[in-house]
């Protein structure tokens, strides 16, 4: 289904006046023709009369259901006794056959994203509003059956995924979209948001399970062959383009582009957070043990070359080993340390 945009004059103003004033004008004729009669005129002339006034006056309410108004940012699919007329999207007052329809499969989905609103206060509108509108459903409002242009963001429920090494994690993300196509979004497929929403859950599912949580040996993110540090934790953007690109594809059917995709949560899933974080400190740790001794042996190494170098003391090979361990000891104990005093002689 291709777009087609209507190039329709805005006179919807136009025509909202003039039958205005032709309702006008059929009352006045009305009384007009009432009075003839009523003098004992010529009945023909004020019989015809009084019928056109009051079929105009019957008929004529047909006008204002041809009468649409468009906000910037908005477009209205039309179709007439099924077949699709075009797309209004520029912003105005228009008018248009009065028996074409406004299509929306997606009017009434309610999704967490921007854009939804509840329309339950909009149940008690007023007939003007109703014959500017220009509705002809049971719905109270025509706004409803408009599709809106604006950039959206979708914020889907948390999934609980299996990453690449098979542990479960929660991970949530918002994706910024808009409609590009309105004929593909409304003919294409049965309800565009809802079928956005399905496809952000299945692409998640899909790159998700390409990555480890964290950093991993072995583990091949790019498919190249060659293992990497790819990583949901430490390469997000990566996963969030990755994530866009897999939804774009699904989706440019549909009439959708999406703009962004972000990663809004991430987390072990509840039932091996504790495990998964005992196992991130002991890695911490260990890593920061690593660091300490490595900082210690350098200085018990510059310190015995400056005390060699100076000649402050001549150190034979046993008393080297305790200095070295003594001050072992003092660096890389996790508590403070009690300096002992020796008074005597140290060999």
């Amino acid at each position: 289904m291709t777009e087609k945009i209507l190039s329709t004059k805005k006179n919807g103003m136009l025509v909202m006046i003039l039958t205005i004033f032709l309702y006008a004008l059929a009352i006045g004729g009305c009384i007009g023709c009432g009075i003839a009669l009523a003098k004992g005129a010529v009945p023909v002339f004020p019989v015809v009369g009084l019928v056109i006034c009051c079929a105009w006056m019957a008929l004529g309410w047909i006008l204002f259901l041809g009468l649409r108004i468009l906000k910037p940012q908005e477009a209205l699919v039309l179709t007439l006794f099924g077949k699709y007329i075009g797309t209004l999207k520029e912003p105005g007052f228009y008018f248009v056959n009065p028996f074409c329809v406004s299509v929306n499969p997606a009017s009434k989905t309610k999704l967490s994203q921007s854009g939804d609103v509840d329309t339950s206060a909009q149940k008690n509108l007023s007939l003007s509003t109703l014959l500017l509108s220009g509705s002809n459903s049971s719905d109270a409002s025509l706004s409803n059956k408009k599709i809106s242009l604006k950039v959206m963001t979708l914020n889907n429920s948390r999934q609980k995924i299996n990453d690449c090494l098979g542990n479960p994690i929660e991970i949530g993300i918002a994706v910024t979209w808009r409609v590009v196509d309105t004929a593909k979004a409304v003919f294409n497929v049965d309800n565009y948001k809802e079928y956005l929403s399905l496809q952000c859950d299945g692409a998640l599912r899909n790159i998700v399970r390409i990555y480890p949580y964290d950093t991993a040996p072995d583990v091949d993110t790019t498919g190249d062959g060659k293992a990497d540090e790819g990583s949901l934790r430490g390469s997000s953007e990566i996963v969030a383009a990755r994530i866009r690109e897999e939804i774009q594809t699904k989706v440019t059917d549909a009439g959708l582009e999406i703009i962004e995709a972000r990663i809004t949560y991430l987390a072990y899933a509840p039932e091996i957070a504790a495990v998964m974080l005992q196992r991130q400190q002991a890695s911490a740790i260990i890593d920061a043990r690593k660091m300490i001794v490595d900082g210690a042996v350098g200085m018990v190494e510059m310190a015995l070359d400056q005390l060699s170098e100076k000649e402050v003391v001549e150190l034979d090979e046993e008393r080297k080993a305790a200095m070295v361990s003594n001050l072992l000891v003092v660096l890389c104990g996790n508590h403070d340390t009690q300096p002992i005093i020796n008074s005597g002689s140290l060999y």
